[in-house]
């Protein structure tokens, strides 16, 4: 529906945004006015700031350019921040988002009570709850962060939140549950960050082992499982066709209740497939060499079992914390690291000069992550002569990789950044240049930055996506004056209380 927009900003600046992602994206007004099925000279006034702007426009607009442009939602909330402030003190580590993800999703297998301690309070945790809720499953938030799960023997599919649903990839891990329940499914097409397309040819080709068949719909996944009219095998063994997180997770899980060995070889030993293992084990299914690349499973065809859990610290969040003491050169504790998924990010980090200071190493509450306290001291950097990129563990997280873009920013130099993972996250890194920073495309996946700069404030629309929203909200607190960051749910989705946990240790952020 077409709709005259009430604006909180003018025409003419929503008319420069749009001109400024256009050029971004190396795009002409005649292109774009093809993109959205219009003219140039209509492209042209609008971002004169002439031109009568409504929310389809505003929708075509955002789709041809993959960029939110801004937003209508009612229930918005948005970040004032006044940057230029030291931070200071100490700051403990939240537990892991994506290892709360696993682990819920994990919790399907049990038909006994599971308690999951370190559950962080965030929105992508909602979205799961809403679904689990949605097919009869029953939880109780025990206290702030401990959640009890109760799941009944027969599961409500067909009453499934699709909304919730749609809103997380993580709803690909339930397959992992009910393969063993159903014959055939669907669920489904899941979200999450907008970061361009994201293959799942890993978690096919490795249920297609365990004779599992996903047909993939425009809006569902079709999952049928053929194991009943299938030889069964003495054991499997899964070649992953790539190291991804959450499709290892996701034959981790559909192996436990599969009473003959699954051997899975090139998995991801990441933070969060480690405290899937460990859980698994909980429940009595026998994981081996957990937290190497090759792993055996063999599984329990029924698990019930009363069961307690600590979920890991977040090493994203630990890496949020570094770059945020960075840009706004300060000296800042920070405790309960995850370090061994930390090292190497570290080690980068001490070759540009930075000076920090890490305390002997103790365990998690899970008794198997190594933890250490990490402090940071205010540094003069010097950009690496070699490129920054990410890749499976042991190298730099994926998820980490965002982190270094605005310490770039501060580091005397040029760095290159390669981003290969995801198709469109690079883009969204130049978002940094409207808060003075140097951040040049070279293609989809590589941006160069010119070290040395000054933060300014400005006004910005989050990006629909975790990290490159956080790197703004690092930037804007490092940056003299006040800046605005609208429609921060993407933010929310992976952080909890985090306004809150920053201003504990000097930040001035306002929710407005």
């Amino acid at each position: 529906m077409s709709a005259n927009i009430n604006q909180t900003l003018s025409s003419l600046e929503i008319g420069n945004f749009i001109k400024e992602t256009r050029q971004a994206r190396n795009l002409t007004q005649t292109d774009l006015a093809k993109l959205i099925n219009s003219t140039q000279s209509s492209i042209a006034r609008l971002e004169k700031g002439e031109q009568n702007l409504t929310t389809e426009t505003l929708s075509k607009i955002s789709n041809a350019l993959n960029h939110k442009i801004i937003s209508l939602a009612p229930k918005s909330i948005d970040f004032e921040v006044q940057g230029g402030c030291e931070l200071s003190g100490t700051i403990e580590t939240n537990y892991s988002k994506n290892g709360a993800m696993g682990l819920l999703c994990a919790s399907l297998l049990n038909l006994g009570t599971t308690t999951l301690h370190g559950i962080p309070r965030i929105e992508e945790v909602n979205r799961i709850l809403e679904v689990m809720h949605s097919i009869g499953i029953n939880y109780v938030w025990v206290t702030k962060n401990t959640l009890q799960i109760n799941r009944p023997k027969k599961l409500k599919l067909e009453n499934i939140n699709v909304e919730s649903a749609s809103r997380t990839r993580t709803i690909l891990m339930f397959i992992g549950a009910l393969i063993h329940e159903y014959k055939e499914f669907t669920l489904p097409h899941s979200e999450g960050c907008t970061l361009g397309t994201r293959t799942i040819t890993p978690h096919l080709y490795g249920l297609e082992k365990l004779n599992i068949e996903i047909k993939v719909t425009d809006n569902q996944y079709q999952i049928k499982n053929n194991s009943q009219t299938t030889k069964t095998q003495e054991k499997t063994e899964i070649i992953m066709y790539e190291a991804s997180d959450t499709g290892t997770e996701l034959l981790m899980i559909a192996a436990a209740k599969c009473d003959k060995p699954v051997t899975i070889k090139y998995a991801s030993s990441n933070y969060m497939v480690q405290d899937v293992g460990l859980f698994l084990q909980k429940l009595g299914v026998t994981v081996t060499n957990l937290g190497q690349s090759t792993m055996t499973i063999t599984g329990i065809k029924k698990i019930e079992k009363d069961v307690e859990f600590y979920n890991s610290e977040d090493p994203i969040e630990s890496m949020m914390f570094i770059s945020a003491a960075i840009c706004t050169n300060s000296t800042l504790n920070i405790t309960r690291c995850p370090i061994e998924f930390l090292e190497l990010e570290l080690l980068k980090l001490s070759k540009m000069g930075l000076k920090y200071q890490k305390s002997p190493e103790y365990l998690s509450y899970n008794g198997w992550t190594k933890l250490a306290d990490i402090t940071i001291y205010p540094s003069a950097l010097t950009a690496l002569a070699d490129k920054i990129t990410c890749g499976a563990y042991p190298d730099i997280n994926m998820d980490n990789l965002p982190f270094f873009v605005p310490i770039a920013t501060q580091a005397i130099g040029q760095t290159l950044i390669h981003d290969w993972v995801y198709e469109n996250r690079a883009i969204y890194f130049t978002e940094l240049n409207r808060l003075g920073c140097r951040v040049n495309l070279a293609d989809p996946h590589r941006v160069y930055i010119q070290g040395g700069t000054k933060f300014k404030p400005a006004q910005v629309v989050c990006p629909p996506a975790l990290r490159p929203a956080m790197i703004i909200l690092i930037a804007m607190l490092g940056a003299d004056g006040v800046s605005i960051l609208r429609n921060v749910y993407s933010i929310r989705r992976g952080y909890q209380e985090i306004t809150e946990r920053l201003n504990s240790i000097g930040a001035n952020i306002k929710i407005i």
